[in-house]
């Protein structure tokens, strides 16, 4: 079986996390992305604490694609270090993962 996650990703607005989320589902590097909006970060930065307002994009991905996943989005995103770090999903609704797995399979692996 292959293994699920879910991606997190903050974006400074709301056109760049549709875009990303966008690309990504079309590309079917992902299978769904949520957009949570506004969301507060509080990091530091060059020295400095920063308080702002982001979005935070929850991906739901097949493991095997992370490393596309994350190039993908390098390239769609604005900040020089993009926050792209992936949580395992452990367990999930049988119907959910089968839906997940068929909306991440890319034409030529299809039977």
């Amino acid at each position: 079986m292959t293994g699920y996650l879910v991606v997190f990703v903050t974006t400074g607005g709301t056109a760049e996390a549709e875009q990303i989320a966008t690309t990504l589902v079309n590309e079917r590097l992902a299978a769904c992305v949520n957009i949570l909006n506004p969301i507060r970060s509080f990091y530091r930065w060059q020295g400095a604490i920063n308080d702002d307002q982001e979005c935070l994009l929850l991906i739901k991905a097949r493991a095997e694609d992370f490393d596309a996943l994350a190039a993908r989005v390098k390239t769609l995103h604005s900040y020089q270090v993009p926050e792209i770090i992936a949580v395992p999903i452990v367990a999930g609704s049988d119907a959910y993962i089968d839906w997940l797995r068929s909306e991440t399979t890319r034409r030529e692996e299809s039977p």
